[in-house]
C-alpha cells in the first residue's frame, strides 16, 4: 500500500466546506416550527463529522468529468442518511452511546423521543432532496438515484447490517460473517455514495459502475477495519466517540477475530484492491485514490 498522510489533500478539504454549506441550506431552519425537532435535526447533521460520504459523491463525479451543482443534492442526501443512522444507532435500545463526534449524542441532548423523530425526519428529507429534480434533469437518472439510496438503507443495507450487529453481540463470528455485516452496515452507504456521484455525472457505463462498486466495497471494509483498530488504539477525545466500547460490549470486531497485526494487513490489502479497481481512471481518479488511502490512515 502506498504511504499516505492522515490528512485530506487540500482539494478534498475544500469540498468538506462545500458539503457543509449545502447541508446548512438543505436542513430546516432552527426557528421554523416545530423548533425542537428542527434543532435536533441540525444538531445531528451539522455538529462536525468527516463528510466522507459527500466526498465520495464529489470524487466520483469528478472522476467522470462533472464537478457541477447537480452533485450537491446526492452529497447532502447521503450525509443526512448517515446522520440519521447515527442518531438511531446511538439510542439505548441500539448501541447506547453517549458521545458522538466529540459531544453528547442527540438523545442525550434532546431526549430519546425527539431523537427518534429527528432520525425519521432526516431519512425522509434525504429522499425528498433526491426527488426534487432540477429543471431539465433526467427523470430516469433521478429514479435510479432514489433506488440506489433506498437499497443502501434497507434490509440489505444499513438496517440489515445493524440487525447483524445486534445479533452478533456476545457471539463469535467468522471473518466472512463479520465482513458481510460491515458490507451492509457501513459499506452499503459508501458504495451508494460513489454510485450516486456517477449517476449525477451522467454515467451509463455498466462496466464503470462495476469498477466503482468494487472500489466502494473495498473502501467500505477498509473504513470499518480502521474504525475497529481505532477502537482499540484511539483515545475518546481524538476519535470523538467512546474508545474501547466495542470490546466492553463484547461486540465482534476485526482485531477481536483476527488480531491487530492481521487487521492492519487486511487494511493494506483492501486499499490495494480499491486502487486497482479505479486504475483505468488514471489522473481523473486521484480524489478517489486519496479517499481510499485516507480511509485507512485517518486518526479519527
Amino acid at each position: 500500500m502506498t504511504p499516505a498522510s492522515t490528512d485530506l489533500p487540500a482539494p478534498l478539504k475544500a469540498l468538506v466546506g462545500r458539503a457543509d454549506d449545502a447541508l446548512a441550506r438543505a436542513l430546516p431552519a432552527e426557528d421554523l416550527p416545530p423548533t425542537d425537532l428542527h434543532r435536533a435535526m441540525r444538531y445531528a447533521v451539522l455538529g462536525g463529522g468527516k463528510r466522507l460520504r459527500p466526498l465520495f459523491v464529489y470524487a466520483a463525479g469528478h472522476a467522470l468529468g462533472n464537478d457541477g451543482p447537480l452533485l450537491d443534492a446526492p452529497a447532502c442526501a447521503v450525509e443526512i442518511i448517515h446522520a440519521y443512522s447515527l442518531v438511531h444507532d446511538d439510542l439505548p435500545a441500539m448501541d447506547d452511546d453517549a458521545l458522538r463526534r466529540g459531544r453528547p449524542t442527540c438523545h442525550i441532548v434532546f431526549g430519546e423521543a425527539m431523537a427518534i423523530l429527528a432520525g425519521d425526519a432526516l431519512q425522509a428529507l434525504a429522499f425528498e432532496l433526491l426527488a426534487i429534480a432540477p429543471e431539465g434533469d433526467d427523470a430516469r437518472q433521478r429514479i435510479a438515484m432514489l433506488r440506489t439510496l433506498g437499497a443502501a438503507c434497507g434490509a440489505e443495507g444499513m438496517a440489515g447490517g445493524q440487525a447483524f450487529d445486534l445479533a452478533g453481540v456476545g457471539h463469535k463470528l467468522s471473518l466472512d460473517e463479520l465482513e458481510r455485516m460491515h458490507a451492509y452496515k457501513t459499506g452499503a452507504l459508501i458504495r451508494a455514495s460513489i454510485r450516486l456521484g456517477a449517476l449525477a455525472a451522467g454515467c451509463v457505463d455498466e462496466s464503470m459502475f462495476a469498477r466503482l462498486d468494487r472500489y466502494g466495497h473495498a473502501v467500505g471494509l477498509a473504513f470499518q477495519v480502521r474504525d475497529d483498530i481505532l477502537d482499540v488504539e484511539g483515545e475518546s477525545a481524538v476519535i470523538g466517540k467512546t474508545a474501547g466500547k466495542d470490546a466492553a460490549a463484547d461486540k465482534p470486531t476485526f482485531p477481536s477475530i483476527i488480531g491487530l497485526d492481521a487487521s492492519r494487513a487486511r487494511l493494506a490489502s483492501l486499499v490495494d484492491e480499491a486502487l486497482e479497481a479505479i486504475s483505468p481512471l488514471g489522473q481523473r481518479g486521484e480524489w478517489l485514490a486519496d479517499l481510499a488511502r485516507y480511509s485507512a490512515t485517518r486518526g479519527h
